[in-house]
Parts: structure tokens; sequence; C-alpha cells
């Protein structure tokens, strides 16, 4: 199965050896998105604001690929600390709508640029 790289300059581009998104057959895999701003560089200080930012750029990266929240099937929320998991999901339940994505959150140790939260999707078009 052929494989195509996404990318979207609306969103920030990739910070190691990987794409921002990769589509094969109907799926695309979107890679974690850290809350930056693509356009300043910039990142929210709160988590409510790198929730919103983070699925900003996943908006922005599944729209170069022809699809948009609606086709998520999977999330996956990395968090720095789990006291933030609320207000996360707050955010969170602004952006999908029922049925909603299947989803895993947990916290991890650290997170790049010492980010609050990322947020990868598997989507269908």
């Amino acid at each position: 199965m052929a494989k195509t790289a996404i990318h979207s300059e609306a969103a920030p581009a990739a910070i190691g050896p990987y794409s921002q998104a990769v589509k094969a057959g109907n799926l695309i895999f979107v890679s974690g998105q850290l809350p930056i701003d693509a356009a300043s560089g910039e990142m929210p200080s709160d988590i409510k604001a790198q929730t919103r930012q983070s699925i900003r750029n996943i908006e922005a990266i599944l729209s170069e690929a022809g699809a948009s929240l609606d086709n998520v099937l999977k999330t996956t929320v990395y968090l720095a600390d789990m006291s933030l998991f609320g207000e996360m999901n707050e955010v969170y339940a602004e952006h999908f709508k029922s049925p909603y994505p299947a989803r895993a959150a947990f916290a991890v140790k650290e997170l790049p640029k010492q980010a609050l939260v990322e947020i990868e999707v598997v989507a269908t078009i």
C-alpha cells in the first residue's frame, strides 16, 4: 500500500525526521501536535489554550488531506500531568461531536518544548 506525506503550512513544521501526517489508503495518521502556533512559533501558557492550539494544528493538517475533525476515529492525548485532564477535556469536548472518536489520555514524564499537551489522531476519508 502506498503512503503519502501530508503537510500543511498552517501547522508547525515537524521538529524531527517525521511527517506531520501520512495517508495510506483511506486512513490518515496525524503525528502528535504540540500547541505551537505555526505563524508566530509561540506556545500558549495554559492547558486550555494549548489544547485549542493542538486541535487547530490537527484541523489544518486534516484539511490539507481533505478531511476534518468529523473524520477522526481515534485520538491519543499526552498530558504533562493528569491534574490537567479536566480542563483539557472541557476544550476537547468543544471540538469533537458524537459519535466521539475512541480516545486514550495519559500523563507522560515530559513533552517536547515543555508543552502541557500533545495530541495525535487517526482519521479516515
